[in-house]
């Protein structure tokens, strides 16, 4: 499962740069199916944001949903990845490592780090300003005006 994981992440991730090359103005890919067993593989390369409920017809977690989905573009400027997992009876590696009783919103850093837990759906506005206050995504934003003049 761990061999394949590095392929799964590449042909995600891979394909949406050549889209981006050939489209001009591609959907931000953010949204990950599938279990990712390691979130260090994600370390400095993106933010996850993992959704958890105890079923996908959870009302918080379609609203949650609703709410990333709306605004997936803005995720996708902050290096953001989406993972959801929705059955309980599967003691997955996302499960047990941050425990959810139900639906539970955990935004993890670039640096491995949980920087947020949320019992509740959360706007996107209101994530992508806990993105933007953390010092990484604050390094990014002026290496990113340097580039720009």
């Amino acid at each position: 499962m761990k061999q394949l994981l590095p392929i799964v992440l590449v042909g995600l991730f891979g394909g949406s740069a050549v889209a981006a090359e050939s489209n001009g103005a591609p959907e931000p890919s953010v949204f990950v199916t599938g279990n990712v067993p390691d979130l260090s593989e994600l370390v400095w390369e993106k933010r996850p944001i993992i959704v958890f409920a105890d079923s996908p017809n959870d009302p918080n977690f379609g609203q949650q949903m609703e709410f990333l989905e709306a605004r997936a573009e803005d995720l996708a400027e902050r290096d953001v990845v989406v993972l959801t997992d929705t059955d309980p009876s599967v003691d997955s590696d996302l499960r047990l490592q941050f425990r959810p009783r139900g639906f539970m919103l955990v935004l993890v850093g670039k640096d491995g780090g949980v920087k947020l837990r949320k019992p509740f759906p959360w706007d996107v506005r209101e994530i992508t300003r806990s993105i933007d206050k953390m010092p990484i995504r604050q390094r990014e934003i002026r290496e990113r005006r340097g580039q720009d003049s």
